[in-house]
């Protein structure tokens, strides 16, 4: 099989705490992989080797066949890698628009530059208002980033990522602190990713109907190591998951 997204071996270590312990997992294109385990068992570190917000002790990150484990986070992301991450990462100062709009510019190869003759370019600026109105920003176009509500800033983040169009999208209890109102909306975002079939989404959530739901697999970590990988059924009924993950003590 041909995978989006794999990794091999891939391991951390802080002092003598080994934080991921030789990962060695494969993420076909089209799948949804939802990723779990208790406080503490190496997921969002996981998260950050892939996406090169850390560098490994060892092991190798591989995209469409490309070793680029040497790659920073930057070129991760320009290569189509996405993340979102559990504390939102926004241009605060900045408009939603203009927080879109950045992202859009990015994906067409014109950097960042906030003075560039953005008016010239009228099918990127059709792009950005695109995407506002799939998450349904458009009415806050103008506020500040910084001003949206938490659940707002969380669509936000998730539009800035479908503007960035990248190959991987990796979201990290993208529902974190946010209202019961508040969560169908990024669920039904991640639906429709999903929907598209040509996209590898990796997500990290605690929430068991929301994986039970959502994803086509889970893996789960427990002290940093992967002890189960399969269908979500059969991964959330098995004794270490019961044990590990729900606190449910299974008797021999």
């Amino acid at each position: 099989m041909t995978f989006a997204l794999e990794t091999r071996e891939l391991t951390i270590r802080f002092g003598g705490h080994v934080a991921v312990n030789s990962v060695s997992c494969g993420f076909a294109p089209g799948t949804l992989t939802a990723i779990v385990g208790p406080n503490g068992a190496g997921k969002t570190t996981y998260f950050n080797l892939i996406s090169g917000q850390l560098k490994a002790s060892a092991g190798r990150v591989f995209l469409r066949g490309q070793d680029i484990s040497a790659s920073s986070a930057p070129q991760r992301s320009h290569l189509g890698i996405g993340r979102a991450f559990q504390l939102t990462n926004l241009f605060p100062n900045l408009s939603v628009l203009e927080n879109i709009r950045l992202a859009v510019q990015s994906r067409a190869g014109l950097g960042l530059n906030m003075w560039s003759i953005w008016s010239s370019h009228r099918g990127l600026i059709s792009r950005a208002e695109e995407v506002l109105e799939t998450v349904a920003l458009t009415a806050k176009r103008d506020l500040a980033a910084s001003a949206l509500p938490h659940g707002d800033q969380r669509k936000l983040e998730v539009a800035i990522l479908m503007a960035l169009e990248p190959d991987v999208f990796m979201f990290d209890e993208p529902t974190a602190g946010m209202s019961v109102d508040e969560v169908p909306v990024i669920l039904d975002l991640i639906r429709g990713l999903k929907s598209r079939q040509d996209k590898t989404i990796l997500l990290v959530e605690h929430k068991m109907d929301v994986v039970r739901e959502l994803s086509d697999r889970i893996i789960v970590l427990h002290n940093g190591a992967l002890v189960a990988d399969g269908e979500p059924d059969a991964v959330i009924a098995s004794p270490i998951v019961q044990e590990a993950y729900l606190g449910i003590e299974v008797k021999a």
